[in-house]
C-alpha cells in the first residue's frame, strides 16, 4: 500500500511549479517584447503573427492563472483598463515649448535662420559650419513618456506646454511606443521622451473606409474623419482604451525632456544626434529622414528634397525642423518668448486652407460619369492658387452637407485634385439649398441615371453627348468593336476639336479633302483611314452593339445578346424581362441596355449609322437559338499561330458555335487548337492527355463532324 506524500513534498512540488512559472512568464515577456520592437520599430518580423498569437495566449493564460504578477510593463497591458471619465492633469518639469515657425516656405529661408545662429553664437565669417539636425516636421499630436528604470509610467499631451493631460491609457495601446525600454534605457533612473503621435495615410484611409461602412450600415454617432491628424488626436484623447486600439496609430520620438543626469545614473550627450541614436537603441522609432546637415546651404538644400518627397511619404509633413546639434550651444542660445533660439520650424505651403463655396457645378466625363464640383472663393493651397475643388459625388455632398455659402476646408497634396474636406463652424444662417443632381445632363440634356448599388450618377446619352464624344468614337473603333484602323487619339482630338465629328455616323460622311487638310495627314494616310472606314460598315450585331459602348455591355455580352435576338430592333425594344431571358445578363446589365436605348439621342445616332451604310447579317434569334450548336459545353484553347486564322476570328468562330475560349489549359479543357510555335499551353495539353487539333481540326469541329485528334 503506498504512503501519502509528505506536506513539506506537495508544497516543494508546488513552489517549483510556481518557480518554474514564472521563469516562463518572464521568457515569454521578453520574447514578446522583442518581437513587437521588430515588427513596430523595425518593420522586420521574425516570426508569423501566428505564433505571435499563441506566444500571448500562452501569458495570458499564465497571468489570469496568477493575477497578482501582472505589471504595467506586461505586453498583455497594450490595450485594456477602465474608460476614464476625465483627463488628470500632468505639470511638465521640463516645459512643451513649442518652436518658432517660419511661414516663409523658399528653401533660402534657411540660411537666413542660419546667419542668425552664427551671427548669435558670435561666430567669426572664417569660423566652420555650424552642425545642425534637420528632420521632418511631422502633422501628429505632440506627446511626452516618462519612464523609471526603463518601465513606462505615464503619457501626457503637450496642452498649453507647461501642463498637459494624462493619456497614459490610451498611448499604452500603441504598439510603436514600448513599454519597457531595451539595452542601456533600461538602467536609467529617470528619463521623459518626446515625440509624435500620428496616422499613416494608408491607415487612415482603411479608417474612413470602415467608417463609411458603419454609417452605410446605420450605425448612429460615426463619422469619417477630416484628416490624419485629427483622427490621431481624436483616438490619443478617448476616455476608453479599447476604442483608441481599434483606430492605427504610430510614433516617431524625437527628444528628450526631463532625465536623470549622469553624476546620478543617466546618460551624458553632447549632441542631439546621440540622442536619436540613443533613442532607436532604446526602442523607439526614429525617423530615417533625420539628416545631419552642415551650415544654412545644407538645411536649404534639405527643406528642398524633402519638399519633394512630401507627398510620396507614407504619412502627413507640413514642414522640417532645423535643431543646432551641439547641446552646449543650444544652451548657449536659450530661449526667447518661450521658444527655443536654437531651432527653427520651416514650413511648406499649407495643403489645407479656409475659403467659401460660390456655386455647386456638375462635370460630366469622358465616360458620362457626373461629378459636383464646388466653385470656390480663390484661396493659396498646396503651393497653388485654388478655385475649384471635387466634391465626388452626389452621396458625398449629402453626407457632407456642403451647400452654396458655406465656409470648408479645402485640401490639396501635391498633383491631387483639391477636394473639399467638411464644413467649418459656424454654419451661416439661413444656409443655402441641399445639393441634388440634376435629372438631365448639363451638357446634352440626356436623362441622367443612377443604378442601384452604386454611388455614381450617368448620362444616358453616351452618342451624343459632346463630354463623352471623343471616348465614344475611340471605342467605337477600336479593333474588337467595329476595328477602324487608324483612327487613334491624336486623330479623333482633331477631328472632335475641328467640329468635323460631332457623333460616330459623322464618321462616316468624312471626305478625303477633310482629312488630308488636317495637321501630319496627307492624301495616302487619309485614303487609308477612309478605306478602314468603309471596311468597317461591314460587322456582325455582336460588333456593333460592343461599339456602342453601353455600360455594361462588354464583348461576351454583346456575343450572347446577338445570339439571342438575332435583330438589333429586338434588342432596342426588349423590356428589362426579356433581356433577363439572355444568358448572364441580370438586372443590373438589363436596365443599363433598356436606359441606353430609351434615350432618343442614342436611337438617331443607331439610325445614322444605318442610314450611312452600317450593316450586319440578323436573323430570328429564336429559331437559331433552338438549334444544336457544335461546340455547346465545350472549352477550348489556342495556341500558337494558325495557318489563315488570326486568334481573334478562330475565338469568334468558336464562341458563335457556342463554345468558350479560356486562356489556360486545365483538366475541364476540351480541346487545345495549336498552331505554329506553340508554346507551354501544348506541354500542359499533352501532359493532361487534353485532345489537340490543327486549323482543319478546328473546322471540322466546328461544321459539326468528328475530329482525329
Amino acid at each position: 500500500m503506498n504512503e501519502p506524500a509528505p506536506q513539506a513534498d506537495l508544497f516543494a512540488a508546488a513552489d517549483a511549479t510556481e518557480a518554474a512559472e514564472r521563469v516562463r512568464l518572464q521568457a515569454l515577456r521578453e520574447q514578446l517584447a522583442y518581437h513587437a520592437w521588430r515588427y513596430y520599430v523595425l518593420d522586420d518580423p521574425e516570426i508569423p503573427d501566428a505564433e505571435y498569437d499563441r506566444l500571448m495566449q500562452e501569458l495570458q493564460a499564465l497571468e489570469a492563472r496568477h493575477p497578482e504578477w501582472v505589471t504595467p510593463d506586461s505586453p498583455t497591458q497594450r490595450v485594456g483598463g477602465q474608460a476614464l471619465s476625465s483627463f488628470a492633469s500632468v505639470t511638465h518639469r521640463v516645459p512643451m515649448l513649442s518652436i518658432r515657425t517660419e511661414t516663409d516656405t523658399r528653401p533660402e529661408a534657411a540660411l537666413a535662420f542660419d546667419a542668425r545662429i552664427r551671427r548669435e553664437l558670435e561666430l567669426a565669417d572664417d569660423a566652420p559650419p555650424v552642425d545642425y539636425v534637420a528632420e521632418p516636421k511631422f502633422d501628429g499630436l505632440a506627446i511626452t513618456l516618462h519612464y523609471a528604470h526603463g518601465v513606462l509610467q505615464r503619457a501626457a499631451t503637450r496642452g498649453d506646454g507647461a501642463t498637459g493631460e494624462d493619456v497614459t491609457h490610451t498611448v499604452r495601446t500603441i504598439g510603436q511606443v514600448p513599454l519597457r525600454l531595451r539595452g542601456a534605457g533600461a538602467a536609467i533612473p529617470h528619463v521623459e521622451v518626446r515625440g509624435e503621435v500620428y496616422m499613416r495615410r494608408d491607415d487612415f484611409e482603411a479608417l474612413n473606409e470602415r467608417q463609411r461602412q458603419r454609417i452605410a450600415a446605420g450605425e448612429k454617432n460615426e463619422k469619417t474623419f477630416v484628416n490624419p491628424r485629427n483622427a490621431a488626436a481624436g483616438a490619443v484623447r478617448q476616455l476608453d482604451p479599447a476604442v483608441a486600439a481599434a483606430r492605427p496609430l504610430s510614433f516617431f520620438a524625437y527628444g528628450l525632456g526631463e532625465i536623470t543626469p549622469p553624476e546620478e545614473g543617466g546618460p551624458a550627450f553632447e549632441r542631439h544626434w546621440q540622442v536619436l541614436q540613443a533613442l532607436r537603441e532604446w526602442g523607439f522609432p526614429v525617423s530615417e529622414l533625420a539628416e545631419r546637415c552642415a551650415g544654412g546651404a545644407a538645411l536649404a538644400d534639405y527643406h528642398r528634397r524633402i519638399g519633394q518627397r512630401r507627398d510620396a511619404l507614407p504619412f502627413d509633413i507640413d514642414g522640417v525642423v532645423y535643431k543646432v546639434d551641439r547641446l552646449d550651444w543650444q544652451r548657449r542660445l536659450g530661449f526667447v518668448t518661450r521658444e527655443p533660439r536654437w531651432a527653427l520650424a520651416h514650413k511648406y505651403p499649407a495643403q489645407e486652407q479656409l475659403t467659401r463655396v460660390r456655386a455647386i457645378d456638375v462635370q460630366v466625363g469622358r465616360t458620362g460619369k457626373l461629378t459636383p464640383v464646388a466653385r470656390l472663393e480663390p484661396v493659396f493651397v498646396g503651393g497653388v492658387t485654388v478655385t475649384h475643388a471635387t466634391l465626388h459625388n452626389e452621396d458625398e455632398v449629402l453626407r457632407k452637407d456642403v451647400r452654396v455659402g458655406d465656409t470648408v476646408i479645402v485640401r490639396r497634396a501635391g498633383d491631387v485634385i483639391p477636394e473639399v474636406v467638411a464644413v467649418a463652424p459656424p454654419l451661416p444662417q439661413p444656409r443655402g439649398e441641399p445639393f441634388r443632381m440634376p435629372a438631365h445632363c448639363p451638357v446634352c440634356g440626356s436623362a441622367v441615371v443612377r443604378e442601384p448599388g452604386e454611388v455614381d450618377h450617368r448620362c444616358s446619352g453616351g452618342l451624343f453627348c459632346p463630354a463623352q464624344r471623343k471616348q465614344a468614337i475611340l471605342h467605337f473603333a477600336q479593333r474588337r468593336a467595329m476595328d477602324i484602323e487608324g483612327l487613334g487619339d491624336k486623330l479623333v482630338d482633331q477631328l472632335v476639336d475641328g467640329g468635323l465629328v460631332r457623333t460616330v455616323a459623322d464618321l462616316y460622311r468624312l471626305g478625303l479633302r477633310q482629312l488630308a487638310e488636317l495637321p501630319r495627314m496627307a492624301d495616302k494616310s487619309a485614303g487609308n483611314v477612309l478605306a478602314a472606314i468603309e471596311r468597317s460598315k461591314a460587322t456582325t450585331l455582336a460588333r456593333f452593339l460592343y461599339a456602342l459602348g453601353i455600360r455594361h455591355v462588354g464583348e461576351s455580352t454583346a456575343r450572347d445578346l446577338a445570339r439571342h435576338f438575332g435583330r438589333l430592333e429586338a434588342i432596342m425594344d426588349a423590356d428589362v424581362e426579356a433581356l433577363q431571358q439572355v444568358p448572364d445578363v441580370g438586372p443590373v446589365v438589363a436596365r443599363s441596355i433598356r436606359a441606353f436605348f430609351d434615350e432618343p439621342h442614342n436611337r438617331e445616332v443607331v439610325e445614322q449609322l444605318r442610314a450611312c451604310g452600317v450593316h450586319w447579317p440578323e436573323h430570328d434569334g429564336a429559331r437559331e437559338d433552338s438549334q444544336p450548336q457544335p461546340l455547346a459545353g465545350k472549352t477550348l484553347v489556342l495556341t500558337g499561330t494558325l495557318p489563315t486564322l488570326t486568334r481573334e476570328e478562330a475565338k469568334a468562330l468558336i464562341e458563335a458555335a457556342g463554345g468558350k475560349v479560356a486562356g489556360s489549359v486545365s483538366r475541364k479543357t476540351d480541346y487545345v487548337v495549336a498552331g505554329e510555335a506553340a508554346g507551354s499551353k501544348l506541354d500542359k495539353a499533352r501532359e493532361l492527355g487534353v485532345p489537340v487539333l490543327d486549323e482543319t481540326g478546328l473546322r471540322a469541329l466546328l461544321a459539326g463532324g468528328a475530329v482525329s485528334p
